[in-house]
């Protein structure tokens, strides 16, 4: 009856690669036999746990003959770390973290990791939040948009030109159309082929914002909903009367027509007039 379970589950997972929720298992298997099942199949290292960082549920995923290999010789202070590396997800966990997890010392901590790298376990990522603090995570797993930054980091650094193409690309395709949609504007940058890494809907959202802070484009809801169009009073950048030297002169408040400092005997001022 367990090799019948064992199989059903395993199926299950192939069918959800990026794992298989408890919620979705439970549907399939009852609770009676659920839980020695699957305590049965982590033993044997056939399953691994894996831990949603938003809302803590978990899911399953079939471990291949190649990943079983690399875990034998393994101690059980090993496992434990692994697991505990396993359940964090793609958020990924700090050693900080682990040691309390785990009631380890740190140094015996540190040796593990070293050895569930070098077998190509897990994998250390840095945080784009925390740059100094490493946390770690399974090897295959693709580390959560929390910690890289998302699109808009490379190689943990945020990627400012970047930004700058997208906006330009972005403003163009709206000045063109006259007018258009978000997943119109998404679909365009997607196929134009602008990013390196997938842009969502929602990060193209994002340089629209920043677009309509700036005063170049305009949102409206029409009968289609949400849309951008360029905006009917583009604000300059800059004009005489933003470059005037009195805003940012620091002896202004000693400023006067009659005075040691006055506007006929500034030489910013004369230089700004001639320009």
């Amino acid at each position: 009856m367990g090799s019948v379970l064992e199989e059903k589950i395993l199926a299950l997972c192939r069918q959800h690669p990026q794992g298989l929720p408890e919620a979705v298992l439970a549907q399939h298997i009852p609770a009676t036999e659920r839980a020695n099942v699957t305590n049965s199949m982590l033993s044997k290292h056939k399953l691994r746990v894996l831990r949603n960082g938003k809302d803590g549920s978990l899911s399953y995923q079939e471990v291949s003959q190649e990943e079983a290999n690399k875990k034998k010789g393994l101690s059980a202070e090993d496992l434990l770390v692994y697991q505990h590396i396993g359940q964090a997800g793609n958020l990924g966990i700090w050693t900080k973290d682990l040691k309390n997890k785990t009631n380890l010392q740190q140094p015996q901590i540190t040796k593990i990791l070293r050895t569930l790298e070098s077998r190509a376990l897990v994998k250390s990522v840095k945080s784009v939040i925390n740059p100094s603090r490493k946390v770690y995570m399974l090897f295959d797993l693709e580390p959560a948009r929390e910690l890289t930054g998302g699109a808009w980091y490379t190689d943990q650094d945020f990627d400012a030109e970047f930004i700058h193409i997208l906006q330009q690309a972005c403003q163009k395709y709206i000045d063109n159309e006259g007018e258009a949609t978000l997943e119109e504007v998404a679909d365009f940058i997607r196929t134009k082929g602008f990013s390196r890494v997938e842009l969502r809907d929602e990060d193209v959202l994002c340089i629209l914002r920043t677009l309509e802070f700036d005063g170049l484009v305009e949102s409206f809801v029409s009968d289609d909903g949400e849309m951008y169009r360029p905006a009917k009073y583009r604000v300059p950048k800059t004009s005489a009367f933003t470059s005037i030297p009195c805003g940012i002169c620091p002896v202004i408040n000693d400023c006067s027509d009659d005075g040691v400092i006055s506007p006929a005997t500034c030489m910013y001022y004369k230089a700004w007039l001639d320009f």
